[in-house]
């Protein structure tokens, strides 16, 4: 059986506002990309809306107080990141599923027949980490990698505490400490680690990795069971 990764990367990776940045790491996602299909190993990512999510769901807060409603408009938002990414690897000729699952059952479906499944949201109330960590349940993946904007989970928020310390190894019962479990987010708004999330990675036994995705050599390094700089979170 081939081996099966799952990756969230965070919308905030596309960063709208580094065109060249982004181009570049754009270019290296690919790479990566290639070379585990060229190792005969399979890949699920799900992306987040970024951006594009926060500022739909702020326009339509105007007119919409119906939190599920909201949702919707980044799940859409994450929709659209999924197919800029599908397209772009399917442009170099990898084996990618040709369209946006709209359940992690359809995409571990999918896993079967292609090498690589790209997908964004399902559910109002979930988040893209939340729908990783189900699809590398549904998978029977080794691990699921949260790739974000931040390095490691940290004691406290780093924003708001200066004497916030980096965490490199904990368990899942630890992170849970530290997030919550199972109360869903506001729309909009974001954590390190979804509380959902880890609700269901608890409930699987599921080892996470969380890293900033913007070292695309960080990902690599966690994805080929390499000591990586980030935070491992056992079961």
């Amino acid at each position: 059986m081939p081996k099966v990764h799952v990756v969230a990367l965070g919308g905030s990776l596309l960063r709208p506002e580094e065109a060249e940045q982004r181009s570049i790491w754009l270019g290296r996602l690919r790479q990566l990309v290639i070379h585990l299909e060229g190792m005969g190993q399979k890949l699920g990512l799900v992306i987040g809306g970024g951006a594009p999510a926060r500022e739909g769901i702020e326009l339509a807060r105007n007119c919409i107080s119906d939190s599920a409603s909201l949702d919707q408009v980044g799940i859409a938002a994450t929709r659209l990141n999924a197919t800029i990414l599908q397209q772009i690897i399917l442009d170099a000729g990898c084996k990618v599923n040709p369209e946006i699952p709209t359940s992690t059952q359809n995409a571990a479906e999918s896993l079967q027949e292609y090498n690589i499944v790209v997908m964004g949201g399902t559910t109002p109330g979930h988040t893209t980490d939340a729908v990783a960590v189900a699809l590398a349940r549904d998978a029977n993946a080794a691990h699921c990698v949260i790739a974000t904007n931040v390095s490691h989970v940290y004691t406290a928020d780093p924003r708001n505490n200066s004497d916030a310390q980096k965490i490199r190894d904990m368990t899942l019962e630890e992170l849970a400490e530290i997030t919550g479990v199972g109360k869903p987010l506001q729309p909009g708004a974001s954590a390190v680690v979804d509380p959902v999330a880890v609700g269901w990675a608890i409930e699987s036994n599921l080892t996470l990795a969380v890293l900033d995705g913007r070292e695309i050599s960080r990902l690599e390094e966690a994805l080929e069971g390499l000591p990586f700089e980030g935070t491992l979170i056992r079961g």
